[in-house]
């Protein structure tokens, strides 16, 4: 049972960095460019849509939304480009991880909170967004 386990989270790891290499791919499919960019980011990201302290819930969304993303995403490749971009993948595996790759998605994160919350502030706040 464990090393099925093990199989799996690898095989998720391996289908997040296909996804990332798709969303980089220029033949795949816009639709599926834009799926695949969405999960890896939310895959790889620090920050989770439930926090992990959370119990249960926040494993949850780890278990059910990343591989249900995946599923989704895979879908929408053409299977030739899955096969290539799994095997790419798991070349990519094997190499150290890139830290510039974690800030950029730290930043980007950061910069959706900052705006949403500029959003926020400007709606409750109507006289000075006029």
């Amino acid at each position: 049972m464990w090393q099925r386990l093990r199989n799996w989270a690898r095989n998720i790891k391996r289908d997040v960095l296909m996804l990332w290499l798709a969303a980089r791919d220029l033949t795949t499919p816009w639709q599926a460019k834009l799926l695949a960019g969405v999960v890896a980011a939310y895959a790889l990201s620090p920050i989770d849509l439930i926090p992990d302290f959370i119990p249960v819930l926040g494993y949850l969304d780890d278990i059910v939304l990343v591989p249900v993303g995946i599923w989704l995403a895979v879908k929408l490749i053409p299977a030739a480009l899955v096969v290539e971009l799994r095997a790419r993948a798991e070349g990519l595996a094997q190499r150290p991880v890139s830290r510039g790759a974690a800030v950029v998605v730290v930043a980007i994160w950061i910069a959706a909170a900052l705006g949403l919350g500029l959003a926020a502030w400007l709606m409750l706040n109507p006289r000075i967004a006029q």
